[in-house]
Parts: C-alpha cells; structure tokens; sequence
C-alpha cells in the first residue's frame, strides 16, 4: 500500500479539501501512476464545484473515475498526466494521459491509460479531454472548406474548437465573446476575434460554447438560411430561453446538441473513443494550444484556488495544478 497520498474532495458544494488517498499496489494488467499536473475545466468543475448538477444528469456526469455522488462529497476531475511507476513494460516510464481526478498517484487498468506523445509537454497534455471534445464537436459540425464560422464563447472548450478549425483551407474562422481579453487568444491560436454586436454574420455553422441563453440567441442570429448551431454548452440545471419565432422556422435553422460522452454520428463504427482520444494528442503537438493554460497552482494550493474560480476572481481557461517532484 503506497502512503502519504493525497486526493482532491468536494466535502461540501463551495468547500473543497485535501483527504489520504489509500493506493494498493497495481495488480496484472494495471498500471501505478504518479500525477505530474492535472487541469480544471472551469466550466464543468466550477459547476460542480457549486453543487449545480441536476438530479437528472447525476449518471450521465459521472467521472470515470470518480468516487462519492453529486452534490458530495465527491472526489471529481478528468484532466490528469502523470508518469507510469509499476505496469506493462511497454508502459513503464512513460508519460500518460488519463480521465482520473486530483490525486498525486493512482492505480488504474493499463487500458485506461494513453500515451502522451514525445512532441506534447505534460502542461499541453492536460488539454487533451479537452481538445478531444473540440474534435467530437467538430465531426459534429462537419464543416466544409471555405466556410464561414463562428464559435460563440470563448472559454476553454470554446477556445479549442476554434484551434482545432484555425487549420480548416479556406474558412472565416472567428471566435465571439464578451471579454476583449480573448483577442489575445484568439490570435495565439491563429483565428479571428469579434464581440457579440460586431460579430460576422451569413455563418454556414456556429458553434456554441458560453453557456448563455444570450450566446445561444446571437449564435442564432449569426446564421445563414438553412444554417446549424452546434450547441456544446452545459447548463445545469438553469432553464435556457430561446426565440424561436421570428426568422428560425422562415429561414430554416438548426439546433443540434454535441457532448463528448458518445463519439459523432459522423465518425461512429470508423473511430473508438481511443482513435479520438489519439487525435487529440496528436494535435496538441502544435503549442498554438498553450494559449489555453492560463493560470497555475500547486497541488496543495487547490482547496483555495477553486473557489476563486468558481467565483471568477480567477478568469482562467484551464488552470494547471503542479504536483510534487520526487
């Protein structure tokens, strides 16, 4: 039994808390990981972290490997590298990518692990679940060369779809949000930057990610005839209002819903969640994707740091959580 671990705790919505963490030696076909750095999404663990999951939708957001049950106490996370101490040969040593919350080591099966590749440092690879949403969102959307786009929201989900399009010949790639900070952003990742009121409109797709009944309307608006927004915001359990008069039915428009938990209809039977897990790290070789680390804290430091993001006293993308070097 490994001692002295720690794990990350809801101990109650708006409270967080360091608890021992008991690790038993990995058994055949495990792996034993040491946590190098783990992210906060500040849209899905913020929420969590103020008790906002729904009754509903306790099951479907379950972590894989989360312990405990919403509202809490809940140990909760899914942006986890760390470096593989005991398993498989092929495994030993290496840098790992895994949908595990914070904890400074853990035990999994061998197949819940992949591989970080040679070209992706560990403070990228945490993006990796991230940006493997912004692919599903993409094959989604399925955009065509030459498109007009827009993606509304410029948090860290939002921030790498527009990466992951930046690369698309021929597309009017342009993120929208409020805070005129995210131009910067914007840039890094190689896209154009609007506000909402000066957004390109005659957009062939949208893809939606601010969470806001307001975002979704003007993504709406942003439409050509026959036009989709591909809506990858998750609400909680706050209603959404939505005109649906006016043009949408004249001019045909389109809503559909993306979320990670199922690959896209698009690339299903052809793709595992591997494959696409893959894809992502692959395109986290290009460090335009660093624009999306935006604070850090240690390990230690983090039943403080997620209030402060919850309250948006810290305005990160992704926060990065260190751990301690041994």
């Amino acid at each position: 039994m490994t001692v002295g671990e720690q794990a990350f705790w809801l101990a109650a919505p708006g409270r967080g808390e360091l608890r021992p963490a008991e690790v038993a030696p990995p058994g055949d076909g495990e792996v034993l990981v040491r946590t190098l750095r783990t992210g906060v999404s500040r849209g899905t663990e913020t929420l969590v972290f103020g008790g906002g999951v729904p009754a509903s939708q306790q099951a479907v957001m379950r972590a894989p490997f989360q312990e405990g049950d919403f509202p809490a106490p809940v140990k909760y996370g899914y942006l986890n590298v760390g470096v593989v101490e005991q398993g498989p040969p092929e495994l030993a040593g290496r840098t790992v990518f895994c949908l595990y919350p914070h904890q400074t080591r853990y035990v999994v099966p061998a197949d819940a692990v992949t591989v970080v590749p040679d070209a992706v440092p560990a403070d990228r690879a945490v993006l990796a679940g991230t940006v493997e949403t912004a692919v599903n969102a993409v094959w989604d959307a399925a955009p065509l060369v030459g498109d007009r786009i827009a993606v509304v929201g410029g948090g860290m989900v939002g921030c790498a779809v527009a990466g992951v399009l930046a690369g698309l010949p021929g597309a009017r790639v342009q993120l929208v949000d409020v805070d005129p900070a995210r131009a910067a952003t914007a840039a890094a990742l190689g896209v154009g930057f609007a506000a909402p009121e000066d957004a390109a409109d005659g957009c062939d797709v949208v893809i939606h990610a601010s969470a806001t009944a307001a975002g979704l309307t003007r993504s709406l608006e942003l439409l050509a005839a026959e036009g989709t927004v591909v809506e990858l915001s998750w609400y909680g359990d706050r209603r959404v209002e939505l005109p649906l008069g006016e043009n949408f039915h004249s001019r045909r428009l389109t809503v559909r819903s993306s979320q990670v938990g199922t690959v896209s209809p698009a690339q299903r039977g052809r793709r595992s969640y591997a494959e696409r897990l893959g894809v992502a790290l692959d395109l986290l070789a290009d460090d335009r994707f660093d624009a999306l680390v935006t604070g850090r804290c240690a390990f230690e430091e983090l039943p403080s740091v997620l209030p402060r993001l919850a309250s948006g006293e810290l305005a990160a993308l992704c926060h990065l959580v260190v751990y301690p070097e041994e």
